[in-house]
């Protein structure tokens, strides 16, 4: 997926692992059988029964639920899916007092373009242009150069130690313990949070074990992850930089109002280059 930081801006290192923003989630057909029970009514009466909820999914084994999750991330990296969605991002200079937000309008056309239009922005004129608008061209850049091979969790560029179960938001979830097998930008140490029952990833959080730029001392992240028309998405981020100059720096990342476009056709009526505005 795109990469959210670079030089004195931010990169959520999670969002790099699944190519264009997601790994392709469960398809509704695989459920196993009988896992959503039919509705059905009472025949001339129209006296309608109680209908149970639907079943519980099967929990998958932590090995099945990894496996699931890498076979999805290598299908949304071979195909990715074209989509829009609003994004507003929040950064702060904490040692400074200085803040901002920027209200945008993103857009992803598969399978390397991605535009940015500027809705609205409240704030310190030197965060938009020092910290947001570097994290927005960085992320364009990293998409226009189809990097997601080189940062996506798999086992190519990643070791996995199960650590147990755990459970967000109420649902439970098979955490796995990363590390990097080099150490480039883009990739993190630290720990991914996949769905027991489908295998989606749900978190992933840590620490880039590089940066690219001599004043940016260390980054951690944490990046949550939604299933939204078939595949898994970024619905919020936040990371904690240190640097050299400003002190800390802290973005954090919103997306929702996904529209996904599967369509064959859409790329061939999209342009073939993109940047931020």
């Amino acid at each position: 997926m795109h990469s959210l930081l670079k030089s004195s801006a931010f990169l959520f290192a999670a969002s790099l692992s699944l190519g264009a923003w997601g790994a392709t989630a469960p398809d509704a057909h695989s459920a196993p059988e009988g896992s959503l029970p039919p509705e059905w009514a009472l025949g001339a009466s129209h006296a309608r029964e109680s209908v149970p909820p639907p079943a519980t999914l099967p929990r998958m084994a932590p090995e099945l639920a990894l496996r699931t999750f890498q076979q999805r991330a290598a299908r949304q990296l071979s195909e990715p899916v074209s989509y829009s969605a609003n994004t507003v991002v929040e950064a702060e200079l904490p040692d400074t007092s200085q803040r901002g937000q920027y209200q945008l309008r993103r857009r992803f056309i598969a399978p390397k373009t991605l535009l940015f239009t500027p809705v609205r922005f409240v704030g310190d004129n030197f965060v938009k242009s020092n910290i947001i608008a570097r994290l927005l061209q960085t992320e364009v850049d990293h998409v226009n150069k189809g990097e997601g091979a080189q940062t996506a969790i798999n086992n190519a560029n990643y070791k996995f130690s199960y650590k147990g179960a755990e459970a967000i938001d109420g649902g439970s979830v098979h955490v796995f313990h990363v590390k990097p097998r080099a150490k480039r930008p883009g990739l993190f140490k630290g720990r991914i949070y996949l769905d027991a029952s489908t295998g989606s990833l749900r978190r992933a959080e840590g620490t880039l074990v590089k940066t690219q730029s001599f004043f940016i001392k260390k980054i951690e992240f944490v990046q949550d992850y939604a299933d939204i028309d078939g595949y898994t998405l970024p619905v919020h981020g936040r990371s904690l930089a240190k640097t050299r100059l400003v002190g800390r720096a802290v973005v954090e990342i919103a997306i929702d109002a996904y529209d996904l476009n599967t369509s064959a056709t859409a790329n061939a009526e999209m342009p073939a280059a993109g940047g931020s505005q």
